[in-house]
């Protein structure tokens, strides 16, 4: 409780307690202390080693997967033969044992987009997450 000593000749106080305002904020600040969460901690993990036993085959993992599609219903995969029936059975073998699944789709300027887009749904339908396009101008470099 506040007061006031002094000459105050039977007038009234104009002064504001602020007792109470102190009180209220330092429960505040206690509360928000205690809400307030220590330095989080991570949680332990161990990571994953390789099997001395199985081998890994680099060339596996750092090859990317061309599909090309020719003139005349050709396809190849990495300048290996296809058909458009063995291309879905194909990929699926290739990417089996990959964690990323991109490929790529490169057709010739005669080929119709029908023809590629026919490749790229196949693809997909192989299990392919993301499927990119190749183009004369990327190829050259410009």
């Amino acid at each position: 409780m506040g007061m006031s000593v002094g000459d105050n000749k039977g007038g009234s106080m104009a002064e504001m307690n602020v007792v109470p305002l102190i009180d209220i904020l330092l429960v505040l600040l206690i509360i928000f202390m205690v809400i307030t969460p220590l330095t989080p901690h991570g949680l332990d993990a161990l990571v994953p080693q390789p099997n001395p036993n199985q081998k890994q085959d680099v060339e596996l993992e750092n090859k990317t997967v061309v599909v090309q599609v020719l003139v005349n219903n050709k396809l190849k995969i990495n300048n290996e033969d296809t058909t458009w029936d063995g291309l879905g059975p194909r990929l699926e073998t290739i990417f089996k044992e990959r964690a990323e699944k991109i490929a790529f789709v490169k057709g010739d300027n005669d080929v119709l987009f029908a023809e590629v887009a026919r490749a790229i749904d196949i693809m997909r339908g192989a299990g392919i997450d993301r499927v990119g396009l190749i183009t004369a101008k990327l190829e050259a470099g410009q």
